[in-house]
């Protein structure tokens, strides 16, 4: 499962992964095929290390390897409640 870390400037730092990543074999990949929308993007789960909640975020399908932690930090501080 690929998963990216950043840390914010509350020092909080957040695990960002592709809903259904964990799921493994065939199952896996047809769930991550079927999770990605018709704009290109699949949803993201960011969970922090502190007391704030699960952030969830819809990124470009490429967001592991094409969004910066900058941009990555920008959506999650748009998403918090």
């Amino acid at each position: 499962m690929n998963q990216r870390e950043v840390t914010d400037q509350e020092n909080l730092t957040w695990t960002c992964v592709q809903a259904y990543a964990g799921l493994q074999g065939k199952a896996g990949e047809k769930a991550a095929e079927l999770s990605e929308t018709n704009q290109g993007t699949v949803t993201v789960v960011c969970t922090p290390s502190g007391q704030a909640q699960t952030v969830r975020l819809e990124l470009p399908s490429n967001w592991l390897e094409e969004t910066s932690d900058e941009e990555l930090l920008q959506q999650i501080e748009q998403g918090r409640p």
